[in-house]
């Protein structure tokens, strides 16, 4: 069910992160891992550490800037929380 859960959050972040319009290199590189961390935790069932940490990370940059990304990175985060990650 969280695998589920994630893929449906990553779908909505890189649909929000499409529409951005002002988001540097580092905020785009940051995201790029976050999800490759998470297709290892959905593929492989291991948990990467960076990847909770890369989504705090991202949630803190688009506090004021993306609420609508910051909202899908704090439910990405509660997921993870739930799966024990």
């Amino acid at each position: 069910m969280g695998q589920d859960k994630i893929k449906f959050l990553l779908k909505e972040l890189n649909q929000e992160l499409a529409l951005a319009d002002n988001l540097d290199e580092d905020t785009l590189e940051l995201a790029r891992q976050l999800e490759r961390d998470m297709e290892q935790l959905i593929e492989r069932s291991e948990p990467v550490a960076a990847g909770l940490e890369n989504a705090i990370a991202l949630e803190a940059r688009f506090t004021a800037t993306h609420p609508v990304a910051e909202r899908i990175l704090r439910e990405l985060i509660a997921v993870l929380g739930r799966m024990g990650i």
